[in-house]
């Protein structure tokens, strides 16, 4: 899952983003709204957490601009404006939800979790094979035993979970796991598949690897 968080104020923006990375997520961080209402035009994501009070042009403005595209992309609101009039504006421009500042990091990756959840518009808990994966606690289970992933195990899972039995380039994995700036080369996808594949041995599925084109998730019955 891809984010995009436009925030001025450096240290919240630093900290937010090393937490959510931590967690599986990969990060885009924009400084103003200007910067963000151009990453939006142009690139891909899954959550946009918007800071109102933003330089160059108010979170306000992008938020309208994005939702003017008929963009249903969902959108947390992050702000100090705690106002009731503050909330009713940022909801009634297109906002899902809106929390204030200061914050608790855990409520506000559950949010996130809820929110990027209902993007993809499928359920809690994604069943495949003896395989179950429960997006909101980010948690793998073969068989009701619980698989320990590393962050980005469970976030490469779930790209190719939400795309079963579909391909999967290896350019969209690095787009759905890094965000800007991060170096992460093919053969770095390659090692995370080897890993996923070793730990996913005994779940009934397996991922197929379609040469020089990507990945699919697919559950032995159907694999060639």
């Amino acid at each position: 899952m891809r984010i995009l968080l436009a925030e001025d104020d450096l240290i919240i923006a630093d900290g937010l983003g090393r937490a959510l990375k931590k967690a599986g997520y990969a990060v885009d961080h924009v400084p103003n709204g200007a910067d963000a209402d151009a990453a939006l035009l142009g690139q891909s994501f899954d959550l946009l957490i918007l800071d109102l009070g933003l330089p160059r042009l108010s979170g306000i403005e992008v938020l309208r601009r994005l939702r003017a595209r008929k963009c249903a992309m969902p959108v947390l609101i992050l702000t100090a404006q705690d106002g009731i009039e503050d909330r009713v504006r940022g909801l009634d421009a297109g906002a899902d939800d809106y929390l204030t500042k200061p914050f608790a990091l855990p409520e506000l990756e559950a949010r996130v979790r809820a929110l990027t959840r209902r993007g993809t518009g499928q359920a809690r808990c994604i069943e495949f094979a003896r395989l179950s994966y429960d997006q909101a606690d980010r948690v793998v289970k073969i068989d009701g035993q619980v698989v320990d992933l590393s962050a980005r195990e469970v976030g490469l899972l779930e790209v190719l979970l939400l795309r079963a039995g579909r391909l999967v380039s290896k350019e969209q994995l690095v787009d759905h796991l890094c965000g800007w700036g991060e170096e992460v080369s093919n053969n770095a996808i390659e090692v995370y598949v080897h890993r996923l594949r070793k730990k996913l041995e005994h779940s009934g599925v397996q991922i197929v690897t379609v040469r020089g084109l990507g990945y699919c998730l697919e559950k032995p019955d159907v694999v060639a």
